[in-house]
């Protein structure tokens, strides 16, 4: 299935197929100097596997989690890149998840003001959200995604074979990102999400995929709409940065960041969905800290923030609340 993302100069494909990176060289051209980016959670065959298909390989494995979100790592790949004498006819692979490609995204983007970038996801949050639109970024004085750039890929693809060796706390994570989806744009999906035995993986993949591809064409660099892809995000971010640096996974966080910006007829449907996939539904930490980073958001202003809220499934409000608003929706959690 191809999946074609119309954005001008920027368009791209995203090629979902089974067994596809045993054959990647036929989708991009690895007959040049190519960056693999990986980390140490991925399983090194998919790194090895597209490397066999090009002509210069380069591998970079980075530490797994956030931890390598950050500018010294961003660093060390741009470093790696010249020091090989790479070009601006040259390219990156991220081949791992959203931090894999966030960060290397943002060193290719960077890179002589740009060279090539192609991502292959291989986890579920990857191949549902963060492989899709365009943002990269690292990590900076503890807060998430605070320095970066919009550049999108020439291509993603994605294979959904590799999520097999996926562990099923990752595979529960990726699935939040594909609920929240659901929830401010398709209760079809949801319902699919929800009543599903797994057999239905790839319509839900290119389900949540569709929804994000149609947000990013409309609003490429979050003027407006795209700022619903943020719903969960405002409180979960919050969470995510309290959480650091060994707490909870990101989806983790979005399926709580979700749960004070739905309505309470929404949240009886969500809670049993969330459940079921392993998701936390409860959160017993330090709200002031939550609290504190939100403030620090992107989306924040002086006086608050922009909110996604769903009143209905497959509805979804977009407003502005103060903090002390926000405060009140905390302590949901108390």
């Amino acid at each position: 299935m191809i999946i074609r993302v119309e954005l001008g100069s920027n368009s791209y494909d995203i090629t979902l197929e089974h067994g596809l990176i045993s054959h990647i060289a036929e989708l991009i051209n690895t007959q040049r100097r190519v960056l693999i980016v990986t980390d140490e959670g991925v399983p090194s065959r998919y790194a090895e596997q597209i490397a066999s298909q090009c002509a210069y390989p380069e591998t970079a494995v980075i530490p797994q989690g956030e931890k390598s979100k950050t500018l010294d790592t961003y660093s060390l790949l741009l470093k790696r890149m010249l020091d090989c004498g790479f070009n601006r006819g040259d390219c990156v692979i991220a081949v791992g998840g959203g931090v894999v490609g966030d960060l290397s995204g943002f060193a290719a983007a960077c890179y002589m003001r740009g060279v090539d970038f192609y991502n292959v996801p291989t986890t579920l949050l990857s191949q549902v959200d963060s492989s899709v639109g365009g943002k990269t970024a690292v990590n900076f004085g503890g807060i998430k995604n605070i320095v970066g750039v919009f550049s999108q890929p020439k291509a993603v693809l994605i294979d959904p074979d590799v999520l097999e060796s996926l562990p099923p706390r990752q595979f529960s994570s990726g699935m939040a990102e594909a609920i929240k989806m659901s929830l401010t744009s398709d209760p079809e999906l949801f319902e699919l999400i929800a009543s599903g035995t797994g057999s239905e993986l790839d319509r839900i993949i290119a389900g949540a995929i569709k929804i994000k591809r149609d947000v990013v064409q409309r609003d490429e660099r979050e003027g407006g709409l795209r700022r619903i892809l943020n719903f969960g995000h405002t409180i979960g971010h919050g969470i995510e940065s309290a959480e650091q640096p060994n707490g909870l996974y990101h989806g983790e966080c979005v399926a709580l960041g979700m749960l004070p910006m739905c309505s309470e007829a929404v949240r009886g449907e969500l809670i049993p969905v969330l459940r079921k996939y392993s998701l936390p539904v409860e959160y017993h930490g330090d709200l002031d800290a939550i609290f504190s980073a939100v403030q620090h958001d992107k989306k924040s202003g002086s006086d608050g923030v922009t909110v996604v809220t769903v009143p209905r499934i497959g509805e979804f409000e977009m407003h502005e609340e103060t903090h002390s608003e926000l405060m009140k929706r905390l302590e949901m959690f108390a």
